[in-house]
């Protein structure tokens, strides 16, 4: 079936039986023979014809972007085979959101490397939209963002729950306090992450629901930054458990103080794809490793 799409791919772009015959040099009966053989298993026509010239039917346009896609992913595929055939190596590019990349990411890569140091692994990094763009437009195999997507070119799955966690210095005043309730940071001398990310529109909407006015001291775009200046600005902050490892709490003298309001506003970290199908046999085993170690079991 490859074969009568590219040739109904190559009609639609010369606009010409003829100019088609000459660039495949195929005979325009073996070129009618190979559309009525395609038209025969989508079931339905793909052309119609408008006195001389062929147009394109709904369907027919629908096939010719399906067409162009396949000759895409074709093309990638035949890239990957000659990459493997010459080094033994492969290539997977990841796309990662911008918390992602300082939290899920660094352990998948090193989870996948360790396992499979046969791939090259990039990694892009955006805005979780951008990233949905660049699994969609095949500009990356597939994508980890701190979100759900709901989108049905798009395959979701789950990996795991995050919520924040209130950081701040050992000795912190705050500390002296015992259990602490979500109102306990109104006016506290806070650091946040920069605006944009779903971590920063989370923290917004924490303080919106609860009429939160924190002192915020800095916007920072490293989670690491944002640790090292904490005893320097006498400060607080909130951050996303999955970042959160013991070491970087003794390494900076820090501590979490729980908070009920915190750990029941959550977010969930998500693997997206497309379709399974378009995807090389090594994207396929690495979603499923992937999903196998992460991904959380369905609700009851």
């Amino acid at each position: 079936m490859y074969d009568e799409i590219d040739v109904f791919r190559v009609i639609v772009e010369q606009s010409s039986m003829n100019k088609a015959s000459a660039l495949l040099n195929l005979s325009q009966p073996a070129l009618s023979r190979k559309i009525a053989k395609l038209e025969d298993e989508i079931g339905t026509q793909l052309f119609r014809r408008v006195g001389k010239r062929l147009e394109l039917t709904r369907i027919g346009q629908l096939t010719y972007e399906y067409a162009l896609e396949l000759k895409q992913l074709h093309r990638a595929f035949l890239h990957n085979v000659s990459e493997f055939t010459a080094t033994g190596r492969t290539s997977l590019t990841i796309g990662a959101s911008l918390t992602t990349l300082q939290t899920t990411l660094p352990d998948l890569i090193q989870r996948l490397t360790s396992t499979h140091p046969e791939f090259d692994i990039k990694a892009v990094t955006g805005k979780t939209h951008e990233i949905v763009s660049y699994v969609r437009e095949h500009k990356v195999d597939l994508g980890v963002v701190a979100s759900r997507i709901d989108d049905p070119s798009i395959r979701c799955v789950s990996l795991f729950d995050d919520h924040l966690l209130l950081v701040l210095p050992r000795n912190h005043v705050i500390t002296d306090k015992g259990d602490l309730r979500i109102d306990d940071l109104n006016g506290l001398p806070m650091i946040l992450f920069s605006k944009g990310t779903w971590y920063r529109i989370l923290t917004d909407e924490l303080f919106d629901t609860h009429r939160i006015s924190p002192d915020v001291r800095m916007e920072i775009d490293s989670f690491e930054a944002i640790l090292r200046l904490l005893h320097t600005c006498r400060a607080a902050t909130l951050l996303p458990k999955s970042y959160m490892r013991q070491q970087l709490l003794e390494d900076n003298d820090l501590i979490v103080m729980p908070i009920r309001e915190l750990e029941e506003a959550k977010r969930t970290t998500s693997l997206i794809h497309v379709d399974p199908a378009s995807l090389s046999p090594s994207v396929r085993l690495c979603i499923n490793e992937i999903s196998a170690v992460f991904a959380q079991p369905p609700s009851k």
